[in-house]
This record gives structure tokens, sequence and C-alpha cells, in this order.
């Protein structure tokens, strides 16, 4: 059985060594090979596709034929948990290719990462992503002093980023109570020594230090100025650093809005599409320059080192926002995409401030779907 052990990790790559491999751009091929819908919903930066499910579950030694894969490059096959990926790889071995099995497939890959960096005045920002899922974390720093906002990976990566750079992490703030993923903000808080603020708000059942709006919190030589923006949830925050920056968490995107509906009837949700209306017009009425940064992005994101970001005359002109709240309103309510998987369970793990139970990719598995076009 150990035999049995030691060859499937020999044909097995895991998520971990991908993504550095991915973030060094090395030359490494990644093959998909899940259905339609599956490769519609997520999928790994510039992998090649091939619909290939069905046929490799019944044997089709031709599953694989005509695909454009270099000989000279290393291949991973990927699938929805590590298995049919098996028998793809070992096609490709049979004809000759260096190929590897992502080890727990898309579901595994749910947690990995990448980053961009920006810089402005005496402030630095690394744009934390989960590839994968599309989400959006920052740790931004000052002299020696950084904040986390909206973690959701590992806690290990955030404090290794500023031990790397000389950085303490003295606060970690939330823009909200998120429904598509676990907040990591709390244990990262915890395994810093750092402060935990939170929007003002009666939702969680753990300590923090409440953030109100105009509040503001220096760090090094930067501050962070909180702007209440509720909409997407009562409590949600926008937080805007040295005029320069808003992360601007699931009330704004660059080319989209948060949704209102999570957790709420229909009654609610049309509240918070009024309130969320009234949240974007004080946002919009902000410096064409300054630039936002949001808590998702609308698809996987690639490792080129490029944050999701723009300007906010650019974000203003995508989004178009009406006048008339009731205008809004009718837009948002009839555009409102299919609910996150489990989102309950993640509100409920979130607002109790617990770690899931078992593994967290059986929870936060899939693309995020926070944003209205």
């Amino acid at each position: 059985m150990s035999r049995e052990r030691d060859a499937s990790a020999m044909v097995q790559l895991g998520v971990e060594d991908l993504r550095a491999r991915l973030d060094r751009h090395e030359r490494i091929q990644v093959l998909d090979v899940r259905p339609a819908d599956e490769r519609a919903e997520w999928s790994i930066p510039g992998s090649v596709y091939r619909d290939a499910y069905r046929a490799l579950r019944e044997g089709d030694a031709t599953a694989l034929d005509g695909l454009p894969l270099d000989h000279d490059a290393p291949v991973v096959t990927v699938c929805a948990r590590g298995r049919t990926s098996v028998i793809a790889m070992h096609l490709l071995r049979e004809r000759g290719f260096e190929a590897y099995s992502l080890a727990g497939g898309m579901k595994a890959w749910s947690l990995a990462w990448n980053l961009a960096e920006v810089s402005a005045g005496p402030a630095t920002l690394v744009q934390v992503r989960r590839t994968g899922k599309g989400c959006l974390s920052y740790l931004v720093a000052s002299g020696s002093e950084a904040i986390v906002v909206d973690a959701s990976v590992d806690p290990d990566v955030y404090l290794d980023l500023a031990r790397a750079r000389g950085w303490t992490i003295r606060h970690v703030l939330d823009t909200h109570v998120h429904a598509d993923h676990l907040s990591r903000s709390r244990a990262v808080a915890a395994t810093a020594g750092a402060t935990l603020r939170l929007p003002e708000q009666r939702r969680v059942h753990y300590d923090f230090k409440a953030l109100c709006d105009g509040a503001e919190l220096r760090f090094g030589d930067s501050t962070l100025r909180v702007i209440s923006t509720p909409g997407h949830t009562r409590e949600s925050a926008c937080y805007q650093v040295d005029g320069r920056w808003l992360l601007s968490g699931d009330t704004l995107f660059t080319a989209g809005v948060g949704r209102p509906d999570l957790e709420a009837d229909a009654e609610e949700t049309r509240a918070r599409a009024t309130l969320l209306h009234a949240s974007l017009t004080r946002l919009m009425a902000l410096p064409d320059e300054l630039l936002i940064l949001p808590c998702h992005s609308p698809g996987p994101i690639a490792f080129d080192g490029r944050p999701v970001a723009a300007p906010l005359a650019e974000v203003r002109a995508a989004v178009r926002l009406p006048a008339d709240p009731a205008a809004f309103v009718a837009h948002v309510l009839a555009r409102i995409p299919a609910t996150p998987a489990n989102h309950h369970t993640i509100v409920d793990l979130n607002e109790a401030g617990e770690p899931a139970p078992g593994d967290p990719t059986d929870l936060e598995a899939g693309a995020n779907r926070c944003a209205i076009g």
C-alpha cells in the first residue's frame, strides 16, 4: 500500500507547487478536462481546455487527440477533485508528455493565490488575490506599520509577506460580514497580535473595535478613513487610504455594484438597494483619480502582477449610476445573480467567528457571485 501511495505522489502536483511555478512564469501547461458548465463557473488562468470528462471516464483513448500541447513543457491535468485528471495524465504520459495531475483538483485550487503591488506616497499596497474565487484582500503598509483588509487566504500568507518586508501588522479590518468565503481576519489579528476592527454593527458574536463613519486610523505616515456605505449589507464600509486608494469591499467594483439580497427577504432587499444608491452616490462624488480596489474580481485572476483596480473616473463611466433611486433599485432587482453556494453556512460561521468544521474548500469552492453589472 505504501508503494501505491508513493507512486501516486510522483504523478501528482500540489496546489502550492503549481501556484509557485505559475507565479515564477515557468513553462508549464495546464489542461482542464472538466465539463463545460464547470469550466464556465471558474478556471485556472491560461489553461488549455477540452470537455473530455465523459470520454475519459468511458475509457476513450482518443479523448485528448489534437490538443495544442508542447512536448517540451510539463502538463498539469485538472478536474474538479483530482480523479478524472489522473486518467488524462496517464493518457498524456503514454504519448511521451511529462504530465502530472493536480492533487485535489479545482476544489483544492480554491485556496491558490497571487499578488499585485501598488505604491504611492508613503504607502505600499499588496493585493492578495485568491486566483480561482476572485477574492481580493489587502496588506497596506506605511513605514514599518501595516494593516490587513478582508483577509481571505491562509493567515500565514499575510504574516509571511509582512515579515519579509519588515512590516508589523497593527490592525486587521473587514469591510463587512462576507457571504462567499470564510473571513480569516480574526485569525490574522490573533496570530499577529493586532487589533481587530470592523464596521459598527451588531451582527458578529465576538469582540472587535468598531469603526464608525468618518473615523480615521493612523499607521506609519498614512491615514485610513472610514466611509460608511450600507447597501450590500447594512454594515458595509469602504476604507480610503491617504486620499489615493479606496478599498471598496463589495459596495463598488470596477464595472459593477454589490448585490443587496444576501440574507434578506424581498422587503429588506429593496431597502438595501435604496441605501446602496445613496452610498454609491456618495462614492461617485469623490475625486476622479481615486483608485478603486474592490474585494472581488469578476473572474479568475491571472499571474500577471497587475492589480484588479481602476480610477474612479473609469468606474463611474462603467457603472453609470442613475440619478433616480427608483430606477437604480429596479435595475438592481432585475439583475440579481444566483446566490453563492453555502452562503447561509458561511455567514453563520463568519458571524460566530468560527473556522469551518473540516476542509474550508468544501464550503468555499466555486467563483464568487457578489457583483451586479
